[in-house]
């Protein structure tokens, strides 16, 4: 495998472990990313670190501090660092077993691929996989990576191990902090209902390959012409329309997404007028009725 492993050390259940190595599930390889050059040169800009006091300093006299307070630090050597050693440093200890659901969405952090490393370790890997798949839960342990101590969850995925880091207590903000100043009082019915209509017909598959990033895009293409000289205008501000009566602009995203954008691909544009043809009969005043006349026209 050509990828570099993030994390290697030893799965475990309970008395059975094997070797494995822990792969980042995701790349940012194809994104776009700009360089700091001088504005008439174009070199590119060095960083240099700099004391204050002495000015550049040479890398290899740079050395890790912890601020204890206001301009006191306690400097650590990396060895002193390597020394804080957990077992969790080469063991992914598999703690307990829990329901997807009973983990807050809000705790799920970054996806790796977690795979036997080595022929060695594939039997035991294969058992612990398929004995979690069996268990239908998510496994949780530790590990150490990137100096932190890591909650890990576990599922089964294909012929490996899916695995994502869980974020501590610490760093999850208490959603009253924002939602907190949020009135509780409930939204007419009527527009509920209208709202749930405009959902069911925009229900569909997650599809991942239809979802691209349109502003990278959009950035490929500004960094294109200006390759060729061309000269970039500024494109017209879009219009925000001012929603004036909420109950209205429901039922015309109700009309929109029921329209044009949602029609079968089978259907001949006979049948697709024959509905319209029996919606004023159900429209009870005739302020209503007018309305789709005026669409048209």
């Amino acid at each position: 495998m050509a990828t570099r492993p993030t994390w290697q050390g030893y799965l475990r259940l309970s008395l059975v472990s094997c070797p494995v190595a822990l792969y980042t599930a995701t790349s940012r390889s194809g994104e776009v990313h700009f360089n700091m050059l001088h504005k008439d040169t174009h070199n590119r800009i060095k960083m240099i670190p700099t004391d204050p006091e002495s000015g550049p300093v040479d890398r290899a006299d740079i050395v890790k501090g912890y601020e204890i307070e206001k301009g006191r630090y306690v400097v650590v050597t990396d060895d002193e660092i390597k020394n804080v050693r957990l077992e969790t440093t080469r063991t992914l200890d598999i703690e307990t077993f829990v329901d997807e659901e009973e983990i807050d969405r809000l705790y799920w952090n970054d996806p790796y691929f977690l795979a036997p490393d080595g022929e060695m370790a594939v039997e035991a890997f294969s058992v612990i996989r398929e004995a979690m798949k069996s268990a239908g839960k998510i496994a949780l342990g530790r590990l150490v990576m990137h100096q932190r101590e890591r909650l890990i969850a576990l599922e089964p995925k294909d012929r490996g191990i899916l695995a994502y880091t869980i974020r501590a207590k610490r760093e999850v903000r208490d959603v009253d902090e924002i939602f907190g100043h949020i009135p509780a009082s409930k939204p007419p019915a009527a527009m509920v209902d209208i709202a749930a209509k405009i959902i069911s017909q925009q229900e569909g598959p997650f599809d991942p390959s239809k979802f691209n990033d349109r502003y990278e895009d959009a950035l490929r293409a500004l960094i294109q012409e200006k390759e060729k000289g061309k000269k970039i205008t500024k494109p017209a501000e879009p219009q925000e329309a001012e929603v004036i009566d909420l109950m209205e602009a429901l039922k015309r995203s109700l009309g929109q997404t029921g329209g044009e954008r949602r029609k079968p691909a089978g259907k001949t544009a006979a049948a697709r007028k024959a509905p319209a043809a029996k919606a004023p009969a159900k429209t009870p005043p005739p302020t209503t009725k007018k309305a789709p006349t005026k669409k048209r026209a």
